[in-house]
Parts: C-alpha cells; sequence; structure tokens
C-alpha cells in the first residue's frame, strides 16, 4: 500500500493558480493508478482527477480543460497543475490510490492539502 502527503495548498483569488504535489512512499508507486480527490466543507468526496500507470488521463466533467494531472514515477509523484481557479474549487484535496475503470479509491486517505479560492 501507498503512503501520500499531499503539499502546495494555500489561498488565491478566482482566476489564480495552485500546483499540488502528492508525493507517494511504501510500494512500488509506478503500479498504482492514482487519483486526485476533494471534499468541501458538508460535500461528498468527489474524484478529480485520475491518471493511469501508462499515464491514460480522466477528469471530472466539473474540471473543463482547467486542470492537468501528470506523474513522475522516478520522484513517486502526482501533481495536479490547477488554472483559472473558482470559489466553487475551494476544498480539501486528497490523492490515493484507485480502480481507475471505476474511479473507487483503494487506499488510505492522508491529510490532505487546503485550497480556497476567495472571490
Amino acid at each position: 500500500q501507498v503512503q501520500f502527503v499531499e503539499s502546495g495548498g494555500g489561498l488565491v483569488q478566482t482566476g489564480g493558480s495552485l500546483r499540488l504535489s502528492c508525493v507517494g512512499s511504501g510500494s512500488v508507486f509506478s503500479s498504482y493508478a492514482i487519483g486526485w480527490y476533494r471534499q468541501a466543507p458538508g460535500r461528498e468526496r468527489e474524484l478529480v482527477a485520475r491518471i493511469s500507470i501508462v499515464s491514460n488521463i480522466k477528469y471530472g466533467d466539473f474540471v473543463k480543460g482547467r486542470f492537468a494531472v501528470s506523474r513522475d514515477n522516478a520522484k513517486n509523484t502526482v501533481y495536479l497543475q490547477m488554472n483559472n481557479l473558482k470559489p466553487e474549487d475551494t476544498a480539501v484535496y486528497y490523492c490515493n490510490t484507485l480502480y481507475y475503470s471505476t474511479g473507487r479509491p483503494s487506499g488510505s486517505w492522508g491529510q490532505g492539502t487546503q485550497v480556497t479560492v476567495s472571490s
């Protein structure tokens, strides 16, 4: 199983950008599909983006071309570049291993990183 540490969150204005990082340890990172999820207050956790072991990628419908996920297996890291941020993107962002076809998470959750977008 892979353990994750997320970082890169912060406070930005509407239209701003952030780059989140997710560093994994404890297992063979390159053998796992990885997903970025987010959870806003009072809402269920939702899948933002997923990247397979061969870097196939899917995004949530709400992303609409604003985000880009990538992975660097040599660094055991997955990134989420977020551009044109909106207040509704405010949430705690997490990464996890997942079943790529369904998006269902398959591992343990880390602490996440808070993203706050001001209007």
